[in-house]
């Protein structure tokens, strides 16, 4: 095996990445830990031929790379990269020949151009490590043959460290998404799929791997994603020649990409992150990238969202009187949720039908709008542009524009069919449907729901519809925010975030779920962009009861919001609600761009996590009892990430009373407070008394003058 000099070597002080050239086919050389500047001319700060296993007796006289496109011709045994054909023909057996490169020095990004003569398919790959901290992969394949060419399967790989002995993956199920799960990564292949057309309750296109136990703050990790909000596959191997290593690509069904010649198919881009430092710092990297896509500045005003208040009661008088409790208690946008839009009493019917039910708007919405902005807020409304209920006008004009509509048997999902986006009419639309409201009335904010699955059509296409009419109404409309949901989390991906501000994290909002929900959603999401509302004092989806103080420091650390009929709130209530929403509003700079913080506690029953100011000269640190430990006194919270030389005041963050257990006396430094170096938090950490399971407090930590 030859290895040339490295095509590229990308790095950003904490991960290097090496680019090597084997046999006309490049591959990741080195995905991990640090290696040094380069040399004066780029070169790499270590002989390249360290990179090289040697060949082993019993098998090939040749050694084999894990290439950024796997080829059984070179004598990859596992999942092959490219998985091409003709039509009716077998898969091709793809030799790619390396044609041109570039990158290298200090540019942080390669480029490689590879080409297969005798199939007459070009590859072309483009690594770069942007400034997050986050390396990108993108690829294309190109037909240049004279013959259509079907691409069943194209999927990017990359080695992994020996060392990685654990996997996380984040899933669930409707109203309890995002989950971490742990399994050891021994002699198996793990394998992350996603057949549903959206990104999933069930599987997210994200996974970590890591040393073994590593942690939020210890142990070598790395994280990878597709930015994707269509089907995926992500392939975690420790078999194929004795190496581990992970293949991601779109998950594609037989015929549903074919290449006439000239034509290309581009890959949903992969986002790579790596961290010696524990999860924290890789989830940190990919909040860094997720931050770098929204617009500067973004204002994110506290929302009202009307859906467990009213349902679809839609009547003037109340909607009126819930968004004047509203302005009363801070509220700043007022979302009007299911049920405005035609013949929509229920979810049988009207979905479709994007203009105003005269028959409980008979003056349209305006005048909701005008109170509303009369009061100070701004106005939402929800829409679910995708799907066409059987009982709708649109649907009896135009059954063929739903995915099965004109079959007998079709699938029905919540009393739905998915509107075909792969059709331009289609698009075109709910585009101009969408855009006239956008256009007649002063609406800011959109929140774009998803309620079911794909069952049929090509969930390629209808993803690239989606996207394009995102596009198309995100830059009609630059000022207009848009929120995406799908029943609840469903599509939450890297890949959506060009086109919306915010994402619906869960359709539970018990507080006790979204703790573990948002933990999960935090590990490469950022907490601004993550819709969670402060809801009623008994949850609308799991029956359980919390108190306010609980609700909203859960609620807290994301985009608040409120899901609450504020028509039935007591003096006390309204009283808690305004200061909790006060709170935020005193917090939401730093909540909104600081470093997220994830702790290691050892009791399973505590869970501590924060927000640190990037200048590190405050901090919030939020500790929850999740449910009874089998002790009172537990270990002591620590916090890294202050400056360890510097002083830091810590007070308890009034949200409400604390829920202390039964103590005697309580420590002299809650009531009091308490002045402590960043290297004392981190090390000593606090001594907290115990707290009542379902129950939080919260720290403010503010730097003093020495």
């Amino acid at each position: 095996m030859a290895i040339d000099n490295p095509l590229g070597y990308l790095r950003d002080g904490d991960t290097s990445v090496v680019v090597q050239l084997t046999d006309d086919m490049p591959f990741i050389a080195h995905f991990g830990a640090d290696l040094g500047e380069p040399g004066e001319f780029g070169e790499l700060p270590v002989d390249g031929r360290i990179f090289s296993r040697g060949v082993m007796g019993g098998g090939l006289d040749h050694e084999v790379t894990c290439g950024i496109v796997t080829e059984s011709q070179r004598g990859w045994m596992g999942r092959p990269g490219l998985s091409a054909r003709r039509i009716d023909s077998a898969v091709l057996p793809t030799h790619f020949e390396f044609q041109v490169g570039s990158g290298g020095g200090t540019s942080n990004e390669c480029h490689v151009s590879l080409f297969d003569s005798e199939n007459k398919i070009a590859l072309s790959v483009q690594w770069k490590m942007e400034s997050s901290g986050v390396i990108h992969i993108d690829a294309t394949v190109a037909n240049e043959s004279d013959e259509p060419l079907v691409v069943d399967a194209m999927r990017l790989s990359f080695p992994i460290a020996q060392h990685a002995e654990e996997i996380l993956t984040l899933g669930g199920r409707h109203a309890m998404e995002a989950v971490e799960h742990r399994a050891k990564w021994g002699r198996t292949i793990h394998t992350i799929e996603n057949r549903t057309g959206r990104t999933s309750h069930e599987n997210l296109g994200l996974v970590f791997v890591g040393t073994d136990g590593f942690s939020e703050q210890r142990g070598e990790v790395w994280g990878v994603h597709i930015a994707w909000s269509g089907n995926y596959e992500i392939v975690c191997d420790a078999v194929s020649h004795g190496m581990r290593s992970i293949h991601i690509g779109e998950l594609l069904t037989p015929g549903e990409v074919i290449l006439q010649p000239g034509e290309k198919y581009s890959t949903p881009q992969i986002l790579l992150a790596h961290s010696t430092s524990g999860l924290n710092a890789v989830s940190r990297k990919f909040h860094r990238e997720a931050r770098r896509a929204q617009k500067p500045h973004t204002y994110r005003p506290v929302v009202l969202n009307t859906w467990e208040a009213v349902y679809f009661n839609h009547d003037l008088a109340t909607l009126k009187d819930l968004a004047t409790e509203a302005a009363r208690v801070g509220i700043e946008r007022f979302v009007l949720d299911d049920g405005w839009f035609h013949n929509r009493r229920s979810d049988t019917a009207g979905l479709g039908d994007w203009w105003v039910d005269q028959s409980v708007w008979p003056l349209g919405l305006s005048p909701l709008i005008d109170h509303v902005t009369s009061l100070g807020m701004d106005f939402g409304l929800w829409f679910e542009p995708e799907m066409v209920n059987p009982d709708s006008d649109l649907f009896r004009a135009h059954p063929e524009w739903a995915l099965g509509g004109t079959s007998e048997n079709h699938i029905l999902g919540r009393n739905q069919l998915v509107l075909d986006f792969s059709n331009e009419d289609v698009r075109d639309y709910i585009v101009s449907r969408i855009s006239d409201l956008l256009t007649t009335h002063p609406i800011s904010y959109v929140k774009w729901d998803h309620n079911r699955p794909l069952v049929g059509g090509s969930a390629h296409a209808q993803t690239i519809g989606v996207y394009n009419v995102f596009d198309r109404l995100t830059q009609m409309f630059p000022n207009v925010q848009f929120e995406s949901c799908a029943s609840g989390g469903g599509r939450i991906d890297m890949g959506i975030t060009r086109y919306v501000e915010r994402f619906w994290a869960s359709d539970s909002i018990d507080a006790l779920d979204r703790i573990a929900i948002q933990r999960g959603l935090s590990l490469f999401m950022p907490p601004e962009m993550l819709g969670s509302h402060i809801g009623s004092p008994t949850c609308h989806t799991t029956g359980r009861k919390h108190a306010l103080s609980f609700r909203a420091s859960t609620a807290l650390f994301g985009w608040l919001g409120v899901e609450w009929n504020l028509l039935t709130l007591n003096d006390r209530e309204r009283d808690g609600l305004t200061k909790a929403i006060g709170t935020y509003k005193v917090f939401r700079e730093l909540l909104h761009s600081g470093d997220v913080f994830r702790g290691d506690h050892p009791d399973a029953s505590v869970y501590v996590h924060g927000v640190i100011a990037t200048d590190q000269s405050e901090a919030i640190l939020s500790i929850s009892r999740l449910h009874s430990s089998h002790t009172n006194h537990t270990a002591p919270v620590t916090m890294q990430g202050l400056r360890p030389n510097a002083r830091y005041d810590i007070q308890v963050l009034p949200m409400g009373s604390p829920r202390w257990a039964l103590h005697r006396v309580l420590p002299e430094w809650i009531t009091n407070g308490i002045v402590l170096t960043g290297q004392q938090i981190a090390v000593l950490g606090l001594h907290m008394p115990a707290l009542l399971p379902e129950s939080t407090v919260l720290l403010h930590i503010t730097e003093v003058d020495a």
